[in-house]
Formats: structure tokens, C-alpha cells, sequence
């Protein structure tokens, strides 16, 4: 276990702007200049993803490879949450998911999420049901995504031909599912993992490992910085911070 799962950062126009949104769809708060976690949250912590929002320069171009999937615990939920959504500046989205029992929604960034009907495996799980990753081939990446997030397999996607599903062996978050995807990659994902070594690990030897594992070095224009930017064998991007 090279590396742990710390937050998932997400690219922005404004990103203050972005990070109250989902603040407020959360129900989280802002911490700092744009990060985005639970009331009395201490980083890192498995029992919830924090998001960190980073200005870009570039502007959206089709449907994101990564997004999130928001939990409810019933369909009036569903529906509330849905309609408390839009007051918030979301939108409702047309990926061509055809008709399906959750919502597709976009937030002010046009950053596509769901919001799920009821499902026993979230039940209690908090806001963040899932961040779910489009994969050409969901099973030949797990194993680096475990080996890179340090978590385990999950339970959340029996019912999805082809999936997989990791959480953390804490028992606690969200889940991370992969989901098969026939739609080509291309251009940099606009939202990312970011993972780091634990304290006392060596940045470098976890570098290392996860390129053993298959991952390739990605030159994204981030210049002379303190992390290591990496693409998974898919070429999804992500990045491997210093220990935390």
C-alpha cells in the first residue's frame, strides 16, 4: 500500500464560486480559499472525500470521465434534494442516459453528478455515495486503483455489468466505482484523484511503485512542483502529493 486516497480535486473556472456550490449541495463548508469537507473534519480522514478546487485556464469540453454520485434515503428525498439542487444552481443534464430511476444534474461549471434514487448499500454513507470513473475496461485497472488508493473491494455495484467498486477497509466514505466506458478519452479529466504516502513514507519509492504498477508520468503544464503528476494504465490523470 504505496499510497492512500486523500481528496479529489476538481478544475475550475471560479473556483471559490464552485466550492460554495458544493458546499452548500453537501452541506459541508469551505475551508480556506476553496476546499471543500464535513463540519469538524480532520485531513486526511477515509470517512469522507474533501474536494479542492483549482483554477484552470481551460474550459470545459464534453462530459467529464469522473463525477459524483450524491445518496438519498427515500424517493421524496430524491426528489427534495433534487428540487434544493436547482435553487442552488445546478441544472438538470441530458447525457443520453435515456430513462433511469436517478437524476442527472450539472453544477454552474456544467460539471456533471447524480443524484441517486434510495440504495440499501448507501444507506447512512453520508452525502457522497460514490465517485464513479469511466474505465475501457474496469477490471484490468482495479488492482493499480487499490494499489494507489490503498482501498478495497466494495459492494456498491452488483447490479453493474462489468464494474468495480473499491472503499476503504475502514468501512467508512464513499466508494470509488469504475465503470465501463466505451467513450474515448480526450483531453486532460477536469476532475482527479490525488493520492500521497503515508507520514514517514518516501514520496519517491511510492512514485516508484505505482509506476511498477503500470502508471506513466503526465506533463499537464503543472511546471516545478512539490507533487508528482501521473496517468493510471487508462490515462486517466491523477496525482501523487508528499506524505500526509
Amino acid at each position: 500500500m504505496p499510497t492512500r486516497l486523500v481528496h479529489l480535486a476538481l478544475d475550475a473556472d471560479d473556483p471559490g464560486r464552485l466550492a460554495r456550490f458544493w458546499a452548500a449541495a453537501l452541506r459541508w463548508e469551505v475551508a480556506g480559499v476553496a476546499n471543500v469537507w464535513p463540519q469538524g473534519y480532520r485531513y486526511p480522514d477515509p470517512v469522507a472525500l474533501p474536494l479542492v478546487f483549482l483554477a484552470v485556464p481551460e474550459a470545459k469540453t464534453g462530459k467529464n470521465r469522473v463525477h459524483l454520485d450524491l445518496a438519498t434515503e427515500s424517493v421524496a428525498h430524491q426528489a427534495a434534494e433534487v428540487e434544493r439542487l436547482l435553487g442552488l444552481g445546478a441544472v438538470r443534464a441530458d447525457i443520453g442516459q435515456g430513462d433511469v430511476p436517478w437524476e442527472v444534474m450539472a453544477d454552474p461549471e456544467g460539471n456533471e453528478f447524480c443524484v441517486l434514487d434510495p440504495r440499501p448499500v448507501y444507506r447512512g454513507i453520508g452525502p457522497v455515495a460514490a465517485v464513479v470513473a469511466d474505465c475501457r475496461d474496469p477490471a484490468a485497472v482495479a488492482g493499480f486503483w487499490g494499489l494507489a488508493t490503498g482501498w478495497v473491494p466494495g459492494d456498491s455495484v452488483a447490479l453493474s455489468a462489468g464494474a468495480v467498486s473499491l472503499r476503504s477497509p475502514a468501512g467508512v466514505g464513499p466508494y470509488l466505482e469504475l465503470l465501463p466506458s466505451a467513450d474515448a478519452k480526450t483531453a486532460k479529466n477536469r476532475i482527479h484523484l490525488d493520492v500521497a504516502p503515508e507520514p514517514g513514507e518516501d514520496q519517491a519509492a511510492a512514485v516508484a511503485a505505482l509506476r511498477s504498477a503500470g502508471a506513466i508520468p503526465v506533463d499537464v503544464g503543472q511546471g516545478s512542483v512539490s507533487w508528482t503528476v501521473l496517468a493510471d494504465p487508462e490515462g486517466s490523470e491523477f496525482c501523487l502529493l508528499s506524505p500526509l
